[in-house]
């Protein structure tokens, strides 16, 4: 089987190496010094593939397309829902102080009429506008 890193396997024959040179007594040095190439190498490993992943997203922006990720999911209908039953309350409190229970029913109306049209944006059979996202992702 081939090292997947011909480098830090030489690097890894070296330390061997200097550990039968130099004896026990600095086998812990020789650890932590090899310990700290690999940790080098995992870094910036991983900072090449976060910067490459946040080009790739800038990119995808700079083009006009939607944002990778799952905001457009449940969760934000979810949230969008509690929200709206959340403001439902003082809301609803309102309406039937001042004008009864037609004031009421017209207050419901309205929010379930906010509900459906932020679910109509979801439904596939929906037709499709110029704009496609919204307000808030830019």
């Amino acid at each position: 089987m081939e090292p997947r890193d011909p480098e830090l396997k030489k690097e890894l024959d070296a330390t061997l190496q200097a550990r039968r040179e130099l004896g026990a007594e600095y086998e812990s040095a020789l650890i932590e010094s090899f310990l700290e190439k690999i940790e080098q190498r995992l870094d910036s490993t991983t900072d090449r593939r976060v910067r490459r992943r946040l080009a790739e997203q800038q990119m995808v922006v700079a083009r006009g397309a939607r944002s990778p990720g799952p905001a457009e999911g449940f969760g934000e209908r979810f949230g969008f829902g509690v929200i709206s039953l959340i403001l439902a309350i003082p809301l609803s409190t309102i309406a039937a102080v001042q004008t009864g229970f037609k004031g009421l029913v017209v207050c419901w109306l309205g929010i379930v009429a906010v509900n459906t049209v932020h679910a109509a944006r979801q439904w596939p059979w929906r037709p499709r506008g110029r704009r496609e996202t919204s307000d808030w992702e830019n």
